[in-house]
């Protein structure tokens, strides 16, 4: 009996060698629309799966292989009673399936219309690929080209038939997934998928994190911990999807590292009002905290600041620039171990001296687009605790000035600097900084005023002139007494504690300008 492959794909990668290939061993094909065009035009003898049903395609398309002469064919098991009962109804067996689905994601991932997106809802496809999946005893199903060869084997062994059975329900399940996370994320919205005014944005009752593995990585965050890299749906992200141009491979902590320093220094360059619109930021990074930030007329002046900052924590640390590093600027960069580079660009002097000089270093170029906010997903023992990332901009603030003395306009550009770094920090957190500079930070401590020593401590005689911000308001006078002792001549913090009015006091008292965000930055 002649075996008959149904092939209609959208990724047409390897599909013309795979089914001439099935041609010339015997195999009738059958196919549709754009498939079925592309096999003829190559000279490959095609069947129309119209011709098969006796039925053509209808709905613009959207009903084409939704019959019992195709299903029949690929659920019908190998034995006498169903074989009888398709020979009955005139029908015959399918053996191999070659489907993937329409490209759904891709469609929203490059911002189509809600009604092109729902276009892109692949229906037969799936129904195809699950029926096949299920009967794969005796029907071949493939979703992915790097397996047409495993199908041109003259048998395929039962373990390999599962194995592609269980990657059939992978990709209907990942497809199914995007399309349920779009759809939710579309909720509340009018009838083109825009959002309404006013629609409060919750998190669905039902989350299906629809992971697919990026890169590998040697280890995780230690050498015992096996790891890799995901991406999350079709969503990109700028250190995910950044070109590397020199070094060695990157580590599971050095992903980690890049994209919190992309993230602060492209905040940072996004603030248009401020010095930091208009030139160059450099942000450091040590185990996801900043350590040294800086803004300047170029990228070498942003970097120097940025590393002298804190010239013991910076080393084997995690860099971002927000503009492109020359050979200058890579050069400035000889004396200091670094882990990472990512920048938006890097010319090939620089390239070519970082791989003579530096060859360790990972120089990545990143992509300077928008990247939407995504969940922030952490585990718990038996389940996830789910937000969305705290992308809440300066200006959503409505800062109040709650001291006798307001805030110098130097001081407004340093404070608003200052709540940037702050909020990319992990909490307990107090910054100091001046002149566009971190001069001392104190992070991921348990209580406030040890965060706050430690930033003086870390800032010394540079506290002078400084100003300090707090992610999380200030239960006590304590580091406004210490912020004042150190030299320190505005303070941001979110206010809220009971004990406001003894700190507003203490800071009028010491000639402190103080100012209120309403808003906290807690980072766990």
């Amino acid at each position: 009996m002649t075996r008959r492959a149904l092939i209609s794909v959208s990724d047409k990668t390897g599909i013309e060698d795979f089914a001439r290939a099935l041609a010339e061993r015997g195999w009738e094909l059958l196919s549709t629309g754009g498939t079925l065009a592309a096999l003829r035009s190559a000279g490959i003898p095609a069947t129309a799966v119209s011709d098969v049903t006796g039925f053509p395609e209808i709905l613009d398309g959207r009903v084409k292989t939704l019959h019992p002469a195709i299903h029949g064919g690929i659920l019908a098991r190998r034995e006498e009673g169903h074989l009888a009962q398709l020979a009955e109804h005139g029908l015959g067996p399918i053996d191999l399936v070659c489907v993937n689905l329409y490209p759904f994601r891709e469609t929203v991932a490059r911002g189509a219309g809600f009604e092109e997106a729902i276009e892109n809802i692949d229906i037969g496809g799936p129904a195809m690929i699950r029926a096949a999946a299920k009967n794969h005893a005796g029907v071949l199903v493939l979703v992915d080209p790097a397996d047409y060869g495993l199908a041109l084997a003259d048998e395929v062994s039962q373990a390999d038939r599962r194995r592609l059975a269980a990657k059939a329900f992978r990709h209907t399940s990942d497809y199914d997934a995007a399309i349920s996370a779009y759809l939710e994320g579309t909720a509340g919205a009018g009838a083109d998928g825009a959002g309404t005014d006013g629609a409060e944005e919750t998190l669905p009752e039902h989350l299906t994190l629809n992971l697919s593995r990026v890169a590998e990585v040697r280890y995780g965050e230690n050498p015992h911990q096996p790891g890799a890299i995901y991406r999350l749906g079709a969503e990109r992200g700028p250190v995910l999807d950044a070109r590397v141009v020199a070094g060695k491979p990157m580590s599971f902590n050095n992903y980690a590292d890049a994209d919190a320093a992309w993230a602060l220094a492209q905040e940072l360059a996004a603030q248009e009002d401020q010095p930091a619109g208009t030139r160059a930021v450099c942000v450091a990074v040590k185990h996801a905290n900043p350590c040294g930030v800086a803004v300047a007329d170029t990228v070498q002046a942003a970097w120097e600041q940025a590393r002298d900052a804190d010239t013991l924590s910076v080393f084997g640390g995690v860099v971002a620039v927000s503009r492109p590093v020359d050979l200058a600027a890579a050069q400035s960069m000889r004396g200091t171990f670094l882990e990472v580079l990512i920048t938006p660009e890097v010319t090939p002097e620089a390239v070519e001296w970082f791989a003579a000089k530096k060859p360790d270093l990972r120089v990545l170029v990143a992509d300077t687009a928008a990247y939407p906010g995504t969940l922030d997903v952490r585990p718990l023992a038996g389940g996830f605790a789910v937000q969305r990332r705290d992308a809440r901009p300066w200006d959503d603030l409505c800062p109040e000035v709650v001291t006798t003395r307001p805030p110098t306009e130097q001081e407004w550009l340093d404070l608003r600097f200052a709540w940037a770094v702050v909020k990319h920090a992990r909490s307990n957190a107090v910054v100091l900084a001046k002149d566009g500079v971190t001069v001392g930070l104190g992070a991921g401590a348990v209580s406030r005023i040890w965060a706050a020593e430690r930033a003086v401590q870390n800032a010394g005689e540079r506290a002078r002139g400084a100003v300090l911000a707090s992610e999380a308001f200030f239960p006590f006078d304590d580091v406004v007494h210490l912020a004042a002792g150190a030299g320190v001549t505005a303070v941001l913090q979110p206010g809220g504690a009971k004990r406001d009015p003894e700190v507003i006091a203490a800071a009028n008292d010491l000639g402190l300008s103080m100012v209120f965000t309403g808003s906290r930055h807690f980072r766990h």
